[in-house]
């Protein structure tokens, strides 16, 4: 067996697929029915966070001491590991689009993915591997019952529902991706 499929069976890729399908094919049900509007960003928002949130459980590694002493080097096996996530995720939603359900543009969509598995990065780096799901559940949770934003902080806290091409949420989430990337690539999850 080669190192690429012993690494994607050790990071759990085959559950977070398969739980990221099972979100996929959830939002286009409920994208069927109508509720949400075509301007409505929290569909979306909602099925992005919860792909980011499949792929966190593959952030963490079964033997955290094996992984730390393997003789190979992480730093660019984990950056992408990262990317490749948000792709991914970004994909699936992309994915359910393109089946007659239009719910964002793919700018909305690579930019809210991108920042969302950065923000999973930066948790499995801070909080390690099992608990990389956090940061993003506090945030939408954040975002879901915040008040539409007024101020400069505000507008940075709900990035994940501004406009695409507004310039806070896509420094936001850049920011948020590449640090999240970094710390997670540098640092690796934390034990």
């Amino acid at each position: 067996m080669r190192w690429l499929m012993l690494y994607a069976r050790s990071r759990q890729v085959p559950a977070a697929l398969a739980a990221l399908l099972v979100g996929a094919v959830t939002l286009w049900a409920l994208a069927r029915d109508g509720n949400a509007g075509p301007g409505d960003p929290r569909m979306p928002v909602l099925v992005l966070t919860t792909g980011a949130m499949a792929v966190s459980a593959g952030l963490g590694g079964q033997d955290l001491a094996l992984d730390r002493t393997a003789a190979i080097r992480w730093i660019p096996r984990r950056a992408a590991h990262v990317l490749l996530a948000g792709a991914v995720v970004a994909a699936s939603l992309l994915t359910v689009q393109t089946m007659g359900v239009s719910m964002a543009t793919t700018a909305f969509v690579v930019r809210d993915s991108a920042g969302l598995v950065g923000l999973v990065a930066l948790g499995a780096a801070l909080s390690g591997g099992q608990y990389a799901w956090t940061l993003p559940f506090a945030w939408l949770s954040l975002v879901f019952f915040a008040p539409p934003p007024t101020t400069a902080p505000m507008h940075v806290a709900m990035w994940m529902l501004l406009p695409p091409g507004t310039a806070t949420g896509t420094w936001t989430a850049l920011v948020l991706t590449v640090v999240g990337t970094t710390a997670y690539a540098v640092a690796g999850p934390r034990r």
